[in-house]
């Protein structure tokens, strides 16, 4: 199942059942689990961890220094989980000693051709991210995040859950869980409509999440007391309670808002 002309070291840890096809590089430290598919001219090293049942195409180079000039060789980590497709020229860092010292991707997720994973990143499960999608350091990508092509992402940026970007977008801010956004600056356009009907949302609750997005926008109040307000209104809904513990959380960066937002504030 190894090709003859791969080229892996003795202390790269390999599973059972693992493809390595021509011309691949396996250096020291990387482990790959069992039913791992490493097709030809595929580059690998440093301390990383590849999960079952991951395949990996052409041209793709995994572990290698991050391009931070901060980064001085320290013994971080790129742990990628299972079930996951990374296409051609796809680049993935480790972490730095500035950072988390690791960089993890989950499960079950899609990485078309040129995508990059810059260090200290954080994805989640069934992310999808289209062909030649960038993401800075220390972004965080929650889980069913869809990132559409030719998209990039500012360090430190977070995507909540069941989010969707569209193709060419720039992303300075964090975008919420559930939301819809687009962009040259990318903005809140509305919320994935069809992302929350393909996870089986009722339809009180969709209107529930498209009303709480009204009222957190809105420019009545600051955003703190719209919060409080949509907190107590939907106590019972998930996908808004969800909306309102992320943007709660700590964060470096502010938050994607509607375009009449951004307008309103210019006037104001």
């Amino acid at each position: 199942m190894i090709h003859e002309t791969a080229i892996i070291s003795p202390n790269a840890r390999i599973g059972e059942n693992v493809k390595i096809g021509p011309y691949s590089l396996i250096e020291d430290n990387v482990e790959l689990k069992n039913n791992v598919e490493i097709m030809s001219h595929v580059c690998i090293r440093g301390y990383t961890v590849i999960g079952e049942e991951t395949r990996i195409f052409p041209f793709a180079t995994l572990g290698y220094a991050p391009q931070d000039l901060k980064f001085k060789g320290e013994k971080s980590r790129l742990i990628i989980g299972k079930n996951n497709l990374i296409r051609e020229y796809v680049t993935m860092h480790p972490g730095t000693e500035g950072g988390r010292m690791e960089t993890t991707i989950g499960d079950s997720n899609l990485f078309m051709i040129g995508v990059h994973i810059a260090h200290d990143c954080v994805i989640g499960n069934h992310v999808v991210m289209g062909n030649n999608a960038t993401l800075g350091g220390h972004v965080v990508i929650d889980d069913n995040v869809i990132i559409g092509g030719l998209s990039a992402l500012h360090q430190f940026v977070k995507v909540g859950c069941g989010a969707i970007i569209g193709g060419m977008s720039g992303v300075e801010r964090d975008v919420i869980p559930y939301g819809a956004v687009k962009g040259e600056r990318a903005y809140l356009s509305g919320i994935n409509l069809v992302g929350l009907r393909r996870a089986n949302v009722c339809n009180n609750e969709i209107h529930a999440v498209q009303k709480a997005c009204d009222i957190l926008f809105s420019n009545d109040n600051i955003l703190v007391d719209n919060l409080e307000l949509v907190e107590h209104m939907y106590p019972r809904e998930r996908c808004v309670q969800e909306i309102v513990k992320f943007m709660r959380q700590k964060t470096s960066r502010s938050f994607c808002k509607p375009m009449d937002a951004y307008e309103h504030k210019k006037k104001s």
